[in-house]
């Protein structure tokens, strides 16, 4: 077999692999919501460790975008600034579930997994152990397999060009989480989030990477653990320029977002007090005027809260 069937082979094997059902009907609920819904794909913390008392997070893909949103307004704050975000809580056998959920298109989705995208964040998310739990029909499941083992070989093949000259596997995906974690505005800190990652399914990225540059057209020699792949100093320095500019857009684009979310987080106020009784204990109570208008309703509740000792 080619190297990239056997790829995609491993992909698809981790894509759709058996999920706790209470995932699946979260899923099966998100995509019931329009029949713009496209393809349903699970990720993060919550796929990794199977604890659902925090947040699960999933991606709807949908098209059109303008028949998933209930607004014009959404849709389009969609289509110029992917992604759109909600909070969602749903109940499956008496244990509430919540979630958040990211909406884009399928061709903001493949646009997002190539090397040129100057936004790193969604080649870098499916570059990490993903599920894709729900999926339109045969042709959808198969762009979607696509689409993340081309975020897969987006990844490995940064990773060859702002890694180091040679190391084993584990060190060249380190350095490349905490360079794309270094692009976005996080609390974490990129190198200890980089190494939580690792820590689970670290054999999962040693198979990947070589594939994944042979896939890439990356020649590397292979001495015991050790990686070296052929690149020129060139390379490595055009590539340095291009990741300069990504550095530069990365945080911009999650100013933006979050600007974009005090208008369009569908359900923004809720998940707020989610938060906050989670990690205070204190439950909030929120008025149906306050859901509706969560940006008017902010100062009053934080001064609220600072009142009552949960800010400080």
């Amino acid at each position: 077999m080619s190297t990239r069937t056997v790829l995609h082979s491993l992909i698809a094997a981790e894509l759709h692999r058996e999920l706790d059902p209470r995932v699946v009907a979260f899923a099966r609920a998100l995509a019931q919501r329009s029949p713009a819904a496209y393809a349903v794909l699970f990720y993060g913390s919550a796929l990794r460790d199977a604890d659902f008392s925090g947040l699960l997070d999933f991606y709807v893909v949908a098209s059109p975008l303008r028949d998933w949103h209930s607004s014009r307004t959404a849709a389009l704050a969609n289509e110029l600034l992917p992604v759109n975000v909600s909070y969602e809580e749903l109940t499956v056998d008496g244990q509430t579930l919540r979630a958040k959920v990211a909406v884009l298109s399928p061709a903001q989705l493949r646009a997002g997994m190539r090397p040129a995208a100057i936004d790193t964040t969604i080649w870098a998310r499916f570059s990490q152990p993903a599920a894709c739990v729900w999926v339109r029909d045969a042709a959808a499941q198969d762009a979607i397999d696509a689409d993340v083992m081309q975020a897969v070989v987006t990844a490995a093949r940064w990773a060859a060009l702002l890694g180091p000259e040679s190391g084993t596997a584990a060190d060249y995906w380190q350095l490349l989480y905490q360079h794309t974690y270094a692009v976005e505005l996080r609390v974490e800190r990129g190198g200890a989030r980089a190494q939580s990652l690792l820590a689970y399914g670290g054999g999962r990225y040693a198979q990947l990477l070589p594939l994944a540059w042979r896939a890439a057209g990356i020649a590397y020699r292979e001495a015991g653990e050790l990686l070296t792949p052929a690149l020129s100093a060139d390379a490595r320095r055009s590539a340095q320029a291009a990741w300069s500019l990504r550095r530069l857009a990365g945080k911009p684009l999650n100013i933006l977002r979050l600007a974009k979310a005090a208008f369009t987080f569908d359900n923004g106020a809720d998940y707020l007090a989610w938060k906050i009784e989670r990690h205070s204990g204190f439950r909030l109570e929120l008025s149906d005027w306050q859901r509706r208008h969560p940006v008017i309703a902010a100062p009053r509740l934080l001064w609220r809260l600072w009142r009552r000792g949960v800010l400080r």
